[in-house]
């Protein structure tokens, strides 16, 4: 199976898309004055719009490649894979994810590990990538996509990060970046 890990803020949501929750919340609450929060609304309401442009490119890679969705934003920690699996059909994606990472308590970690607080969100990140990995040995090719470089070698001198991984580090531009996409079918073919 050829999985690609997604990000979502970032990668297929971009900066300027940010903050069209707030606008679909206020909506939603002057209709439902009785909700209190987020989670009790629909997911349509919870999550900022995917930008159509870099949706397109999600698509011709998950055309070409065949590959399946894992979801490793900690927007799985907001919505349900179903509820998420929804939102990605509604905003264009053609598949919906079949999973999400699962929290890093409990995942495997490298012996010489040690948490660095300034990428302590990287660190955890990719130690739950590769445990959904390690878990899954159906897994035959597989990358992982986020503006958080979590890329093996942080120069840190520890060991951690990801083997298979591609950085999206211009937030408005996510997944569209030039050479981004060919990257990412490198590592699913």
């Amino acid at each position: 199976m050829k999985t690609l890990f997604l990000d979502n803020d970032g990668v297929i949501c971009l900066s300027n898309n940010w903050g069209g929750r707030t606008r679909k919340w206020n909506e939603w609450r002057k209709l439902h004055p009785e909700i209190k929060s987020y989670g009790d609304t629909d997911v349509f309401h919870r999550f900022d719009d995917f930008d159509k442009k870099a949706v397109a490119v999600l698509n011709e890679i998950l055309i070409e490649t065949g590959a399946e969705i894992v979801v490793s934003s900690d927007w799985k920690k907001h919505a349900t894979l179903e509820e998420l699996g929804e939102y990605y059909l509604s905003q264009g994606i053609i598949k919906k994810p079949i999973a999400f990472t699962k929290s890093f308590i409990g995942c495997d970690k490298p012996d010489d590990f040690s948490w660095i607080k300034v990428v302590s969100y990287e660190q955890e990140r990719s130690l739950e990538i590769n445990q959904f990995v390690k878990d899954h040995p159906e897994i035959t090719h597989w990358v992982s996509v986020d503006d958080l470089d979590m890329a093996l070698n942080d120069g840190w001198g520890f060991k951690w990060g990801l083997t298979n991984f591609v950085h999206t580090p211009r937030m408005n531009e996510g997944i569209k970046q030039s050479g981004i996409k060919e990257k990412i079918i490198k590592f699913l073919k």
